[in-house]
């Protein structure tokens, strides 16, 4: 063989070489484009479906604070007007007792040692029933039920809170 031929065959089988080379780079290359568009693909399903689930979480959360509020305003409505019920009540007792439309009594403990016991005495207003009973001032009788107010008031406020709680440990 001449060096000519031999350098054109060299030369030829290089080039072969080259373009399988090539050409199995370039098949590696589709197979892993083929790849990682295929992962790609799956990766945005993914995605999309935990976006989807996330916004269904996000949904119900909402959901549930809203029913949470409409329930607790509800409860504030209620609890308002119980108070606001209470108030009305303990302001007619205040003016009934203002005007002595009504009187508050007290009941006078019997001793039986004591010879000194109070008698019953009938008021010109009614019939007084069971033991010895002692007429309060009006002014001590307007504290007395400004004490129970407040009592009335705060047993109404714990009420509340512990519906509030109840409610809101259920969740």
């Amino acid at each position: 063989m001449n060096p000519a031929r031999l350098k054109l065959l060299i030369a030829g089988v290089a080039v072969a070489l080259i373009l399988a080379i090539s050409a199995t780079w370039k098949v590696q290359d589709w197979r892993y484009g083929k790849r990682l568009a295929e992962q790609d693909g799956l990766h945005q399903s993914d995605l999309a479906e935990i976006s989807m689930a996330a916004a269904a979480q996000v949904q119900a959360a909402q959901a549930n604070r809203l029913a949470l509020e409409q329930k607790l305003s509800t409860s504030e409505q209620t609890h308002h007007q119980v108070l606001t019920n209470v108030q009305k009540d303990q302001d007619r007792l205040r003016d009934r007792l203002a005007t002595a439309d009504v009187r508050l009594s007290v009941l006078l403990a019997e001793d039986p040692a004591s010879c000194n016991a109070v008698p019953p005495t009938a008021g010109a207003g009614g019939v007084v029933h069971g033991g010895a009973r002692a007429q309060l001032d009006p002014a001590h009788a307007q504290r007395i039920i400004a004490i129970t107010d407040a009592g009335d008031r705060g047993l109404i406020a714990l009420r509340a809170c512990q519906a509030y709680a109840k409610e809101v440990s259920r969740r």
